[in-house]
């Protein structure tokens, strides 16, 4: 988050639960509403299913599962965050999206000792807003399966 005086980050930021999270917008390349997912059999738990989306596979995480804060009901509107890791594509399972941030690097604190041990180990540190503490998520952690795996 190292940037010159006067310069600002931009976050899109989104909610899980009542939860409100936020990613640089470098990192996203669609928000979509999730359309029906094919299940893949012996996948990692986080791992809703695919879609096709104009053409692309795209795995599907559920960041509710991920995150520790139980399921949705069957009606609700799933939004999705479209993003890329090592060529893959992926849509990260929200609950809705919310407003794209323009903040202060100087803002930006390490994650607080409270913070609940799953949502650490995926943040890259939090911005306290006016109301709300905005958790910034670390997608290279959230899609490194083979490392959770491991522990």
């Amino acid at each position: 988050m190292t940037k010159q005086a006067g310069q600002t980050s931009d976050f899109v930021t989104f909610e899980i639960g009542k939860q409100l999270f936020g990613v640089p917008i470098d990192n996203v390349q669609d928000v979509f509403k999730s359309q029906r997912l094919t299940p893949v059999p012996l996948s990692h738990a986080d791992v809703a299913g695919v879609l096709n989306l104009r053409g692309r596979i795209v795995t599907m995480i559920d960041c509710r599962q991920h995150l520790g804060m139980g399921s949705r009901s069957a009606d609700d509107v799933i939004m999705a965050i479209g993003v890329e890791r090592g060529g893959e594509s992926y849509g990260l399972l929200i609950d809705s999206i919310g407003d794209v941030l323009s903040l202060e690097p100087a803002a930006f604190e390490p994650n607080p000792v409270n913070l609940d041990p799953r949502w650490r180990a995926v943040s890259k540190g939090v911005f306290r807003l006016e109301n709300r503490l905005l958790i910034v998520l670390n997608i290279a952690t959230i899609l490194d399966f083979g490392k959770r795996e491991a522990a």
